[in-house]
């Protein structure tokens, strides 16, 4: 059954009282992701200007009109005559405000000094940008999406284990990996492709190389598809020929340290502690120098979103978030192992979402 995705009217709401209570009266929203989320709009320019309290305005280039006109709603369209600048600066002027954030972590200082010159010295305030915390918790629509690519996921997983032999490169894994995924529906990848076989293991982003795999090795695989927007994650490992003891020590120690996770990860712990949980056990184990990155981060709209689950991280987890729980041991000269799946948090824990099998697979 095809799942379709409406504009939640309900986010633009919690921004708008997010901008009150900042003191703003506006915030400028200038990626397409947010387009998308509070309009619905699926074209690649487009700029929001949403106030505290009155109308709020869309912003795009006459290439976009008409699709605009069909998929906006909520908006006044605004459609630029020379820049966006220019465009933006003549409408705060008509309109009368003169307190407007902007995304201190995502503008770039070209775009700044740009506005700057366009704007009244003082209009621009740089902070967090409220919109990111909104999405945070996923709709009940949104984690249906959500399942969706993560079900094209586990399927490529399946798919994948009778395609792997050694004799074929990384890259051609991927590739087939991409196009199964396509073929159920996914738009495009999630993210650049991970297969590091062997040594390359030890490597957390080792995407696809021309490496020829060889009977023996380990093989991480990472990757997810986008589905009307929203993103999956799945990272398995698995390995061509018997694995040696150390290996399937390290293959157990993960994959403990990910299921004491899964069990614990509730709403109201800490992300740092959640963290823990599973770098507890790596630690232990005497790996604890090979875990280098943080247990998950949420997924979304985007492949990496808020909350990031690091020893860094104090947010507090909340029903409704949609993250990743990956630990992983690297170690140079030998390999890696990295075990991944997608949960949703619930009042009492968590949803895993993925279903692809974690046992120890051995192909030949």
């Amino acid at each position: 059954m095809k799942v379709s995705r409406k504009v939640n009217n309900h986010h633009l709401a919690q921004l708008k009282a997010l901008i009150k209570a900042q003191g703003l009266a506006a915030f400028l929203l200038t990626d397409t992701v947010h387009g998308y989320y509070f309009s619905g709009f699926t074209g690649t320019n487009c700029w929001l200007l949403i106030t505290a309290e009155a109308q709020d305005y869309f912003i795009t280039d006459f290439r976009y009109r008409e699709q605009a006109r069909t998929e906006v709603t909520g908006f006044e369209l605004v459609i630029q005559e020379q820049s966006a600048y220019e465009t933006l600066g003549k409408l705060i002027k008509q309109v009368g405000i003169n307190k407007i954030g902007v995304d201190q972590d995502e503008l770039t200082l070209a775009v700044y000094t740009r506005l700057n010159e366009e704007i009244a010295a003082g209009t621009l305030v740089p902070l967090p940008n409220p919109a990111k915390k909104i999405r945070r918790v996923k709709s009940a629509e949104e984690l249906e999406l959500i399942k969706k690519a993560v079900e094209i996921a586990d399927k490529a997983f399946l798919h994948i284990l009778d395609y792997l032999r050694p004799g074929i490169t990384e890259k051609e894994v991927a590739f087939e990996l991409e196009f199964f995924m396509r073929r159920l529906g996914g738009t495009r990848n999630a993210f650049e492709t991970i297969v590091a076989s062997g040594e390359r293991a030890a490597l957390p982003h080792g995407v696809a190389s021309n490496k020829v795999m060889a009977a023996g090795e380990m093989v991480v695989l990472d990757f997810g598809t986008v589905y009307q927007g929203y993103h999956s994650d799945l990272t398995r490992t698995v390995f061509l020929g018997e694995p040696d003891a150390r290996a399937q020590e390290i293959y157990r120690v993960v994959l403990e340290a990910q299921e004491k996770a899964l069990k614990h990860i509730q709403p109201g712990m800490r992300a740092s502690e959640a963290d823990l949980l599973a770098r507890e056990i790596i630690s232990d184990a005497g790996y604890g120098g090979f875990f280098g990155h943080g247990l998950g981060h949420g997924v979304g709209l985007a492949i990496h979103e808020e909350p990031s689950l690091s020893p860094r991280d104090e947010t507090i987890l909340e029903p409704g978030m949609i993250v990743t729980v990956e630990p992983g041991i690297y170690i140079p000269g030998w390999g890696g192992i990295r075990i991944e799946d997608m949960v949703f948090l619930s009042p009492g824990g968590c949803e895993i979402l993925t279903r692809s099998p974690k046992n120890l697979i051995t192909l030949i």
